[in-house]
């Protein structure tokens, strides 16, 4: 009796280890590629880019579910360069995101780093636009934005109501996504303010982000401040897409202004074709507006189209070959800025595999 006793405690013993283990997912993404690129008044140049357009990554993530609908979660996100081995952020050792989440009847709540409403990461909620935040100078966010990841966050995502979230998110630390600088005053802090709502129904993707930032913080990189301009910044992005099955047609809106900065409208159409067992990505963006702190006799008006095309194919579920193609040209203030983002072309072939 004895014996049968032990051996049942050791069985639940290991039984409750494995189901620890299987609430817990290693996971991770490495794409490496070779990219062609040609900036206007700049040699050609011929590049091995890792994460072009997914940016390479192994995470830990994890949930227990608590009773009653509440569960609480963890994501630990690690980026870094295939290509070289080095981490993505210097001196983070999960640089991507490290939040801990709770949800439950309430909805959700995150306490960590992550990325902005309009930018990447788990609670983004960015939509409209078919390259994303990736593809090179493709990205919706190459010419302007208001924040990237962050230190210090706070972020609620509401329950859904009829396919309709509400999201909050709030940064001790400020837009920029290399700032340390967060533990003095907290009138001395950067900060950063979102809200927006996703409505995500059947066929209809669609969101509407207000984000709003302080750059009261300093950041220098090689002895150099990289924060020029400490006035507010404002961002609102719009975006919308509706799948048909063959094709699923975009179309993005985003305008961001800054006192004695830029104030700059973009639009953008995409779509995402299903052909030959992969999917084509086509998209055309147009960037114009205004520079209020450019000096005086200067051009202060700019303006920047660019078109993209994308073929990416799988291989199996887990590994999948892209291709890209992106030509940019710039006006005004801008025809003559040396960046593919608003004049020249990308050309990129590579290789993505998930674990």
């Amino acid at each position: 009796m004895k014996k049968t006793l032990l051996a049942m405690g050791v069985l639940g013993a290991f039984s409750s280890l494995a189901f620890a283990a299987s609430n817990v997912t290693l996971y991770g993404l490495i794409e490496e590629g070779v990219v062609v690129s040609k900036a206007k008044h700049k040699d050609t140049i011929v590049d091995l880019k890792a994460g072009f357009d997914s940016g390479n990554r192994w995470g830990i993530k994890g949930v227990e579910e608590l009773g009653n609908g509440y569960s609480v979660g963890f994501i630990l996100e690690q980026g870094f360069n295939a290509d070289d081995g080095s981490e993505g952020v210097a001196g983070k050792a999960f640089n991507r995101e490290s939040i801990l989440y709770v949800n439950g009847g309430f909805g959700s709540v995150a306490f960590g780093r992550t990325g902005g409403l309009a930018f990447a990461q788990s609670r983004a909620i960015l939509s409209g636009w078919v390259f994303g935040t990736g593809y090179g100078s493709g990205a919706w966010n190459a010419i302007d934005f208001v924040a990237k990841r962050m230190n210090n966050v706070v972020s609620y995502a509401s329950p859904s109501f009829g396919g309709v979230t509400i999201h909050a998110m709030y940064s001790n630390s400020g837009s920029n996504e290399l700032a340390v600088d967060d533990k003095n005053k907290w009138s001395k802090n950067g900060h950063y303010y979102g809200i927006g709502a996703k409505y995500a129904n059947g066929p209809i993707l669609s969101s509407l982000i207000f984000e709003a930032t302080q750059n009261k913080n300093s950041l220098e990189v090689d002895g150099k401040e990289q924060i020029t301009n400490h006035n507010p910044k404002y961002g609102i992005n719009y975006g919308l897409s509706w799948d048909f099955g063959a094709v699923t047609p975009m179309f993005a809106y985003q305008y961001v202004w800054q006192d004695q900065g830029n104030k700059d409208h973009q639009f953008g159409l995409s779509a995402k074709i299903n052909a030959g067992g992969g999917a084509i990505k086509v998209g055309a963006r147009y960037t114009f507006g205004k520079n209020d702190g450019a000096a005086a006799g200067t051009e202060d008006k700019h303006n920047a189209w660019l078109v993209g095309a994308a073929y990416e194919y799988p291989l199996s579920k887990r590994t999948m070959i892209k291709s890209y193609a992106g030509y940019a040209d710039g006006g005004k203030a801008w025809k003559d800025t040396a960046d593919t983002k608003y004049n020249g072309y990308q050309v990129y072939l590579g290789l993505c595999h998930k674990f």
